[in-house]
C-alpha cells in the first residue's frame, strides 16, 4: 500500500513495527516524534541520560529509511572547521606555485601594475572554490543528493557559539560560507540532535526543533531490549536482571547503569553460565553494570538487598 494512503495512525504504527524490527525497541512516543520530524521537516531533539537510546535512535533510523548516517560528535571547543569544512591550504599552496611558474603566460601583455592586479584579481576567486574545500560531516550533510540522517551528537558537550552557529542549519537547512555564499540542501536531511543535560540548551536552538525525552525505559521495555539483543538469556533470570538493575537506578548513583550495560551484563551472565542472580555474583560482576568505584561502592553492601527487593518485584508483576 502507497505510504500516502495509510492514515496518520497506521503509519506511526508502521514506524513503531520498523523500528523493531531494526533491532531498537522504542514505543509510541518515539515513533510519533520521527514520524512529526519527517512530515514537519524539522530537526529533532533528543534529550535523557547517558545510556538510554539516543544515539541508537539515529542510527536505527537511518537504518529503516534506507539513508546515510552522517555524524558530528560534539565537544569542548568545536568550531566550524572541524564541523562544517576547511580550506585545503597544501592543495591551495600547490597552485600557487603552479601560478607562480606560470606567472608571465598569465601576464600577458599587461604594461602596468594596475593591468597586473587586474589580471590577476581574477585568480583570488579560483583559490577559495568548492574544489579547495574539504568537506566536514555538516557540509556533507547539506550536499548529500540522495538525502540523508545527520546525527549531531551531545550536542550539550559544545559551546554556546557553536550552538549559535548551528541556528541558520537548522531553521533553513542551509548553510553560509563567507568566500563562497549560500549552501543549501537538495534534499532537506533528517536531522537528530543529542543531549545528556549536562547544561542548559538555548532557547534559539530549542525553539528550531521537535522535543523528545528519553527516560530509563520500564523493567517491562528493557526485557524485551534484552530478549532482542540476548536471546540465550533465561526468561525469569532476563526479569529477575532488570528488576535488579531498576532498582540500582533508584540509588544515589554518579552514573546509574545505562541500557548498554545491562544488555553487557545480561551477555555476561550468559558466558559464565549463570542461572541465578546470587550475591556472589553480583559482587564480582558489579563492574560490567557501574563505571564508577564510588558507585559500585555503594551498591555492595545492599546487593543481598537490593536481588531481595527485585525477585519481590518480579514476584509481584507476574501475578
Amino acid at each position: 500500500m502507497d505510504q500516502k494512503t495509510l492514515s496518520s495512525d497506521a503509519r506511526i504504527a508502521q514506524l513503531l513495527d520498523q523500528f523493531a524490527h531494526a533491532g531498537y525497541i522504542g514505543d509510541r512516543k518515539i515513533a510519533t516524534a520521527l514520524f512529526l520530524a519527517q512530515e514537519l521537516t524539522k530537526p529533532l531533539l533528543v534529550e535523557g541520560p547517558p545510556g538510554v537510546g539516543k544515539t541508537e535512535l539515529a542510527k536505527a533510523a537511518a537504518e529503516l529509511l534506507d539513508l546515510p548516517l552522517v555524524r558530528l560528535q560534539c565537544y569542548e571547543g568545536l568550531d566550524e572547521s572541524k564541523a562544517l569544512y576547511e580550506w585545503q591550504y597544501g592543495k591551495q599552496l600547490l597552485y600557487t606555485q603552479v601560478l607562480r611558474e606560470k606567472l608571465s603566460d598569465v601576464m600577458g601583455d599587461a604594461t602596468s601594475l594596475a593591468q597586473s592586479m587586474e589580471k590577476l584579481q581574477g585568480f583570488e576567486d579560483v583559490f577559495f572554490s568548492p574544489q579547495f574545500i574539504h568537506e566536514r560531516p555538516l557540509l556533507a550533510a547539506l550536499q548529500s543528493d540522495a538525502g540523508c540522517v545527520l546525527l549531531i551528537d551531545e550536542i550539550d558537550k559544545a559551546d554556546n557559539e557553536f550552538e549559535a552557529f548551528l541556528l541558520e542549519l537548522l531553521s533553513d537547512y542551509q548553510i553560509t560560507i563567507p568566500e563562497i555564499g549560500t549552501v543549501s540542501a537538495p534534499i532537506k536531511p533528517i536531522v537528530f540532535l543529542t543531549s545528556n543535560n549536562t547544561r542548559e540548551l538555548s532557547d534559539a536552538l530549542k525553539r528550531r526543533c521537535l522535543h523528545l525525552y528519553i527516560p530509563f525505559p520500564d523493567p517491562q521495555r528493557e526485557a524485551t531490549i534484552i530478549a532482542s539483543r540476548v536471546p540465550d538469556l533465561d526468561e525469569k533470570l532476563r526479569y529477575h536482571l532488570v528488576q535488579f538493575v531498576a532498582a540500582i537506578r533508584e540509588l544515589d548513583l554518579k552514573k546509574p547503569p545505562a541500557v548498554s550495560e545491562t544488555i553487557d551484563w545480561a551477555r555476561t551472565l550468559v558466558l559464565l553460565n549463570i542461572s541465578e542472580l546470587t550475591p556472589e555474583f553480583v559482587s564480582q560482576t558489579l563492574n560490567v553494570l557501574l563505571k564508577f568505584q564510588s558507585d559500585i561502592e555503594i551498591v555492595d553492601p545492599q546487593t543481598t538487598a537490593l536481588l531481595r527487593h527485585s525477585a519481590e518485584s518480579l514476584s509481584q508483576t507476574r501475578h
